[in-house]
């Protein structure tokens, strides 16, 4: 692996780790806002992050 490899892996982490945890802080509060919803807030929730580590497995491919 190249040192591009490296930076690659790196900042493709950096974003979806950050959009994740933000994800999931906003996911709880609104649960905390309207706790009846929480079924239809996971589903988004999951949904929202699962697009966000796509972008991580996407950088780890291309660092290959």
């Amino acid at each position: 692996m190249t040192v591009t490899g490296g930076i690659i892996i790196a900042m493709g982490g950096f974003a979806p780790a950050l959009s994740i945890g933000y994800i999931g802080a906003k996911a709880v509060e609104a649960i905390g806002r309207n706790p009846e919803a929480a079924g239809k807030i996971m589903v988004n929730m999951l949904i929202a992050m699962a697009f966000a580590e796509s972008i991580a497995i996407y950088s780890l491919i291309l660092a290959f």
